[in-house]
């Protein structure tokens, strides 16, 4: 886009600006009830306004934010929502999860539906998700017995762990997006910093709060789970290989990008240009996506000599965008407030304040999502305000890969804790779990408050050394 027009703002107006921003946005969002999507767009349009982008420019300012996160964003959400729906309407969790159980042993059952939740939250919102897992749940609860919390506050920690740390679930893409990080980095330390904090604040501390609820009953508000016969479900092996190839592809791009970086490989290496084609998170995705069409859904239909496939895969695929078009516009929105923050010179000032007041930014965008998240529940939204409110200071620090990925992390740890009654998914587990309002917020509350603190202290420390 052409040079915007910008008039001259003191530093302290600025930053009264900035403030004034974030206030009227947790206003419109939590006390007016306006969409965070509508929201987001008035208080950018608003916000260029006053720091002095001119009239004829703000709007193309906006439109330059939203659509560069769009670009990114619709094309790994998407692609997400319809493989976890193959995932979801092909058996293939049920597989995944009978074989876990297998493999662990009905003392382990616990351990191993947390571990099938893991594999399972990867490509999967975590409301979709955990309601697609909740009806296995159920039946493995009933046939070993004991307290239901025994074996659903683990997988409760697993998804809440993949659903706020790792791309491609909309937080993480969202915050990595506007602020500049490669996603596949993202991804290598949302992992490194996400699997030992599910193992301890996810699995180990549900483990601990059950004993709290040694009677509590498995609910039937979902009645029976469906059992998908054994001939009509994906083998393990495939639903295994089908659920890494995306996280295997975008390591082979990091790996090949981090070698040309280093001077090991030229640009014209076949296999460095080929990790750039294959290896881009929305590609990854793409061709998984495909691959698990054609494997979960086309093959094992053909084999049964069913219906004709196409008009009934254009439906599954339309049943797994259609919910996500929300989250894409929100954050869109939220990229377009990063940029006018960026154009107008408040994100320099911000991280000028924060030098000043010597917080780091890591830690400053932990408490900002933490802010928004009480404010307004959404993880999703917390992440990308968070992220749209410090790219500009992380873009003029020249952070690293790996730290810059650090930061992105953060920012999602605190966007998933202190979850309470004005969060969706905090009635969502509670009503499915058959939880009162006070059990709810000492078990799903209490996990996802611990998963932020501790993935944020691993962050950190990720941060620190790659600095």
């Amino acid at each position: 886009m052409d040079e915007v027009v910008l008039a001259e703002r003191p530093t302290a107006l600025l930053i009264i600006i900035a403030l004034v921003a974030i206030a009227v946005l947790l206003v419109l969002i939590v006390k007016v009830r306006l969409h965070a999507f509508f929201s987001l767009i008035v208080v950018s349009v608003l916000t260029g306004l006053a720091a002095g982008i001119s009239m004829g420019d703000v709007v193309s300012v906006v439109i330059a934010g939203f659509s560069n996160t769009v670009g990114t964003v619709a094309l790994l959400v998407g692609f997400g929502a319809v493989l976890g729906r193959l995932v979801e309407m092909t058996g293939g969790a049920q597989t995944l999860s009978d074989r876990m159980l297998q493999r662990f042993g009905e003392k382990r059952a616990p351990l191993a539906l947390a571990v099938a939740s893991l594999f399972y939250a990867f490509p999967i919102f975590l409301d979709a998700g955990f309601i697609v897992m909740l009806p296995i749940i159920y039946a493995v609860a009933r046939r070993l017995g004991g307290s239901f919390m025994l074996y659903v506050l683990p997988s409760i920690g697993a998804f809440l762990m993949m659903h706020a740390l790792t791309p491609p679930h909309p937080g993480p893409t969202a915050a990595a997006t506007v602020m500049g990080a490669d996603i596949g980095m993202v991804v290598i330390v949302a992992l490194l910093v996400g699997l030992p904090t599910w193992y301890l604040a996810g699995y180990r501390l549900g483990l601990l709060i059950a004993k709290r609820y040694p009677d509590m009953p498995v609910p039937t508000l979902l009645g029976e789970p469906k059992d998908y016969p054994e001939n009509e479900r994906p083998g393990f092996w495939t639903i295994m290989f089908v659920l890494l190839l995306p996280l295997g592809l975008i390591f082979f791009n990091t790996v090949f990008s981090t070698l040309e970086a280093d001077g090991a490989v030229t640009e014209d290496n076949v296999f460095y240009q080929l990790s750039r084609l294959i290896g881009t998170t929305s590609m990854a995705l793409l061709i998984t996506v495909l691959l698990a069409m054609v494997l979960f859904y086309v093959v094992p239909r053909r084999r049964r000599g069913a219906e004709p496939i196409g008009g009934l895969l254009e439906d599954l695929v339309d049943d797994a965008l259609a919910p996500v078009c929300s989250i894409i516009l929100i954050t869109g929105a939220g990229g377009a407030f990063g940029r006018i923050l960026t154009e107008t010179g408040i994100g320099k000032t911000l991280a000028d304040g924060l030098d000043a007041f010597g917080l780091p930014v890591i830690l400053a965008g932990f408490m900002i999502a933490i802010v928004f998240r009480v404010a307004q529940g959404s993880a999703t939204v917390a992440a990308t305000t968070a992220g749209s409110i410090m790219a500009p200071a992380v873009t003029s620090m020249n952070l690293g890969a790996v730290a810059l990925a650090a930061v992105v992390v953060a920012i999602c740890a605190g966007s998933i804790t202190f979850s309470h009654v004005n969060d969706s998914g905090f009635w969502l587990i509670g009503r499915f779990c058959g939880f009162d309002t006070v059990t709810t917020l000492k078990t799903w509350t209490v996990i996802a408050t611990a998963i932020g603190f501790m993935s944020f202290g691993l962050a950190a420390l990720v941060y620190v050394v790659a600095n």
